[in-house]
Parts: C-alpha cells; sequence; structure tokens
C-alpha cells in the first residue's frame, strides 16, 4: 500500500519512524517549506525534513497547498493513502485524492479537543485522561470518522512536553494500527456526531499573548494547571513591576507547586523558595525565566534577583 506522509514537527517524526521501521511504502513525504531562523537568518528544516533526509525518502514542500504543479505531483504518486500527523488544514482536492482516503492523527480524546492545541487545553482544563485519536479527514477540521482511540493518564505535576512524549508513543502504534486495518479492510469507523450527543465539547484554539498570560486572581489549583500545561512551550507568563521606577517585566514560567499556604497579597521568598500569591494559596515557583535572562531554577535565579523591590502588574 502506497503511502504519503504529511507532517512537520517532532511529534510527526516518532510517527513516520514508526511507519519506515515497519517496512510500509513511503512514496513521499509532504511538509513545510524551509524559513530562515534566528539572528543569523540561517535556513532551517522542518523536523519531519530532516529525517526524511536521513532516510532518503523523497520530499515534496509546497508553498500552496492547491498549487496545480503539487496537485498533479501528488497524483503522479498514485498512493492508496494519505496520512497527516500535526500538519496544515488540507484542501478538499488533496485529502479526497488517495482511493483509501486520508487520515489524521490527533492529539486528544475526540470529538474532545477539536483544534490547534489539544495536549495543552487538556492540561489547562485540569484533565485527568487524555489520549489519541486516528479518523478521516473530512470538510470540517477534526469531525471526520474516528478510526482507533486510545487513553493515556495524565498526572497532577505533568507538563505538556512529558505528555506530548507520551502521546507520540502512544500515537506510533496508533497509526501503524490504523494503516494495517485499512489495508487489510477491517475498520468500522465511527461518527464523531455519535459521540457528541448530550456532550459538552471542549476545543483547543490556537495559544497566544491573551490565553497564556496568569490571572493570580485565579486558584492555585488554575494557575499550576495553566503553568504546566504550557510548559515548556510557549510559557506562561506574567508581568512584574519595580515599585520604585515602575519598570516592567515580563517573567515565564515553566515549573510550579501547588501548596496549602495561606496569602497575603506580596510575593515571598527566601534564598531558596519563591511564592507568588494566587486567589486562595500561595503557588512554589520552581523554574522561570526573566526578560533577557536564561531559564533557570530558582535557587540559581534567586541568586542573582530579589523580589523585594517588585510586585505583580496590573497590566
Amino acid at each position: 500500500m502506497k503511502i504519503v506522509f504529511m507532517g512537520t514537527p517532532t511529534f510527526a517524526v516518532g510517527i513516520l519512524d514508526k511507519l519506515v521501521k515497519e517496512k510500509c511504502e513511503i512514496v513521499a513525504v509532504v511538509t513545510v517549506a524551509d524559513k530562515p531562523t534566528g539572528r543569523g537568518q540561517k535556513i532551517s528544516f522542518s523536523a519531519v525534513k530532516e529525517y526524511a533526509l536521513l532516510h532518503n525518502l523523497p520530499i515534496l514542500q509546497p508553498l500552496n497547498l492547491k498549487d496545480d504543479v503539487f496537485v498533479s505531483e501528488l497524483k503522479k504518486l498514485n498512493a492508496d493513502l494519505f496520512v497527516v500527523v500535526a500538519f496544515r488544514m488540507l484542501p478538499e482536492i488533496i485529502w479526497i485524492m488517495p482511493s483509501k482516503g486520508t487520515i489524521n492523527l490527533h492529539a486528544s480524546l475526540l470529538p474532545q479537543y477539536r483544534g490547534a492545541a489539544p495536549i495543552n487545553w487538556a492540561i489547562i482544563n485540569g484533565d485527568k485522561e487524555t489520549g489519541v485519536s486516528t479518523f478521516f479527514i473530512e470538510k470540517e477540521i477534526d469531525t471526520g470518522d474516528i478510526l482507533f482511540k486510545e487513553t493515556v493518564v495524565i498526572d497532577e505535576n505533568e507538563t505538556a512536553g512529558v505528555l506530548h512524549d507520551k502521546l507520540m508513543e502512544l500515537g506510533k502504534e496508533l497509526v501503524f494500527k490504523s494503516v494495517l486495518q485499512i489495508k487489510n479492510g477491517k475498520i468500522n469507523p465511527i461518527k464523531q456526531n455519535e459521540l457528541t450527543l448530550n456532550t459538552p465539547l471542549r476545543l483547543a484554539p490556537k495559544l497566544n499573548k491573551e490565553n497564556t498570560k496568569i490571572n493570580w486572581n485565579k486558584n492555585v489549583d488554575e494557575i499550576h494547571n495553566l503553568c504546566r500545561g504550557l510548559s515548556p512551550y510557549p510559557s506562561a507568563w506574567t508581568c512584574i513591576e519595580n515599585i520604585e521606577n515602575g519598570q516592567t517585566k515580563i517573567l515565564k514560567i515553566f515549573q510550579t507547586e501547588k501548596t496549602k499556604l495561606k496569602c497575603e497579597n506580596v510575593i515571598l521568598e527566601n534564598k531558596n523558595e519563591l511564592l507568588f500569591p494566587c486567589k486562595n494559596y500561595y503557588l512554589r515557583i520552581k523554574e522561570c525565566q526573566l526578560e533577557g535572562k536564561k531559564r533557570m531554577e530558582t535557587k540559581e535565579f534567586l541568586a542573582g534577583f530579589s523580589f523585594k523591590k517588585w510586585k505583580i502588574s496590573e497590566n
């Protein structure tokens, strides 16, 4: 069965690697175009392209997925199945092309957390479990018929980075299982609307400056979940203000710990400990990064910075 694989980040690489190691016939890899990054504007490749180059897989990098030349190249491959993992939204002319359809791996238990950031939002919302799903792509994003799902527990202090890696491992097996079952004609897809009856749906919208900012008027559980749900990327953030001159700085927070210490409306610190006040209890900051500085554990951070003249900014 000829397969075209479409993906971009590291999450997709794990799944592609599984298919290659299982001797699936990958006739091409589709990924984003190269782009300049950093101060030197050095051209960088996507993680999927780097993998494809190492394994001598044919690569397509269209700027426009509707481009006639790209569409023609895809058709010439005569693939039976497209496998999509962490890629762009496909136009209909692409996903209807293969005879056995186009499948996608989504990092949630669909129909929950349709959208761009399912791993982050499952943690931010304090869920105890999540998972991965494979489904056939249709017109509306993340709404196609489900092939298979697999569940995993979210630990209380687990970060998005740790969960990402767990789901990638789970996703490898689920995609391969889906490919085998499609090849053998042993699938019984479930329509998502059968799973949404009387069930409130949570969405997973893109992360931006507004929904990653910490609101310290929320309780310690909510803020702890936000911080770990955005760690290591893009990270939760807050502004601190110098009480003497009004200077403000952005502080990114990566790792936290809940406490049962009743709050006063001040930041507490000693040589090894940093506590920020929430609505009910203090939150212990274990790893952070001040604007213009590197990411550090609290002990190292406090060795070179004191909060005695700083407060949480209202802005």
